[in-house]
């Protein structure tokens, strides 16, 4: 398997054993986790990037530059998993209750047990996201 790079929001101070955030826009910071042959190579951690005049978009684009190719949520917009799909990057779902920090989900990804998210699961807004 070639290099790929993950990304998994979480909450301060980021990394293997952070804890996940339960969605994307609400995420402390990015822990990105790059693998290479089936096993963790490095990981990053990466400020979130602010909204502002792009909105959800501001944050999808950031990932795309610095290389992301798969995001693990537990809960996202419409909007932004959308952009996601427009920019190649593949969300998968991994439930908070099931999975809580950032080394959980990685374990998950690389037993192939995450599911590719569908747009249905998609929260509508709001702060009832997958609660």
């Amino acid at each position: 398997m070639a290099e790929m790079k993950i990304v998994v929001p979480s909450n301060n101070p980021g990394g293997m054993e952070a804890e996940r955030s339960a969605h994307f826009g609400h995420c402390d910071i990015f822990t990105m986790v790059t693998i290479n042959d089936g096993k963790i190579d490095k990981v990053e951690l990466h400020e979130q990037i602010a909204h502002g005049a792009g909105g959800c978009m501001v944050p999808v684009t950031t990932l795309r530059d610095m290389g992301a190719q798969a995001i693990v949520v537990g809960g996202i917009g419409g909007r932004p998993l959308a952009g996601f799909a427009e920019v190649g990057i593949t969300v998968y779902f991994a439930p908070p209750e099931q999975i809580r920090t950032v080394g959980e989900a990685m374990a998950a990804f690389l037993a192939n047990n995450l599911p590719i998210m569908d747009p249905s699961q998609a929260c509508g807004g709001g702060s009832a996201c997958h609660n």
